[in-house]
């Protein structure tokens, strides 16, 4: 009876929840750019024409060309593709590792957690993006290069979240049922602990799909992500950088797409926390 109540108090919440609404509404709506850019782009993205070079934004070319005479507007379109790809695979990664090594680290403790959270703070004590930085110079830049990479450099902080959450259920109740009924290790982290420390990783997973299209259109930027002709929001950004006066367009539109994926998944987060927020929602019910 009392779940039912937090159930529907959280679902309460949502429906009031301006954050968490605005941010979906723009996550959706970039989510649904990318799924048809095929139908929403007017032109092939590596389609040139030099006889429109560097033209302004039209009524044919909505936000103008590039070097090339590609179509900027169907470029931004399909980079959305590459950014929120990247995003999504990277932190499934990071996820991935970081549940793991939390709910090992959690559940086991003594020395098992000495070693994990001692290599964790190790991870930790670089600077992600010059750890990035230095391992993707060692590799050849490439979509599935830089989703490895982000990934495999951004689990640490799903790893302490994780572990602190199991350290503050394994010795509740029906943990220790599951122990006395003789089920083994695995079933219990992963049956009965992980679903009831799952809401901060989905906060936490969330927000971190924003850290990782900013840390994707960086290293395109720089020359380290996607490489062209692949469209992405960050080597767009590059094509404009020299031009920055005599096509400012090169530079905007890339540059507002960017900010408003970020800003959406963002926005997105802190409302999931706040419905999230389970000793919140405790508290009114009680109240």
């Amino acid at each position: 009876m009392e779940r039912n109540n937090i159930r529907n108090k959280i679902f309460s919440k949502i429906g009031k929840n301006l954050l968490l609404i605005s941010g979906a509404f723009i996550v959706i709506f970039f989510i649904i750019i990318a799924v048809f850019a095929p139908l929403i782009a007017p032109f092939n993205p590596a389609l040139t024409n030099l006889n429109e070079v560097f033209t302004a934004p039209n009524s044919t070319y909505l936000f103008g060309t590039d070097a090339l005479g590609r179509d900027v507007f169907s470029r931004v379109v399909y980079g959305a593709r590459i950014s929120l790809f990247v995003g999504f695979i990277a932190v499934g990664i990071s996820i991935l590792i970081g549940v793991v090594l939390g709910l090992i680290s959690g559940y086991y403790g003594r020395i098992v957690d000495s070693i994990i959270m001692r290599f964790t703070d190790i991870m930790l004590c670089f600077p992600s993006f010059f750890l990035i930085l230095a391992v993707i110079a060692f590799l050849k830049p490439s979509i599935i290069n830089v989703m490895v990479v982000i990934g495999i450099t951004g689990w640490m902080g799903v790893a302490r979240l994780v572990r602190a959450e199991v350290m503050s259920v394994k010795n509740r109740e029906y943990i220790t049922a599951a122990k006395l009924q003789g089920l083994n290790h695995i079933k219990i982290m992963f049956k009965h602990i992980l679903p009831n420390v799952l809401s901060p990783v989905f906060v936490t997973a969330t927000l971190g799909v924003a850290s990782a299209i900013l840390l994707e259109s960086s290293l395109s930027f720089l020359g380290l992500g996607v490489q062209p002709p692949t469209p992405s929001w960050g080597n767009i950004l590059t094509e404009g950088q020299n031009n920055i006066i005599n096509a400012w367009w090169l530079s905007l539109f890339p540059g507002i797409a960017i900010v408003l994926t970020a800003l959406g998944y963002n926005l997105l987060g802190e409302g999931l926390r706040d419905a999230l927020d389970h000793k919140n929602n405790k508290t009114n019910i009680k109240g």
